[in-house]
């Protein structure tokens, strides 16, 4: 997800996008504990995905 697609949300929908993409990168995690992932890539990009929701989240707090 783009920095540009993440500005575009509302408060509520940051919420919810960052509570899925984390239960997300906690999934990709425990699969590829169990097995290899074919692409262990989208580990990385899940985890700046759930980085970037929360910085946005936090600089939308503080204003």
């Amino acid at each position: 997800m783009k920095q540009a697609e993440i500005k575009e949300l509302s408060v509520e929908e940051l919420q919810q996008k960052l509570a899925e993409t984390k239960k997300e990168y906690a999934d990709l995690k425990v699969a590829h504990a169990v097995t290899p992932l074919e692409n262990p890539m989208q580990i990385r990009k899940t985890r700046r995905t759930v980085a970037r929701l929360a910085t946005e989240l936090t600089k939308r707090e503080l204003q």
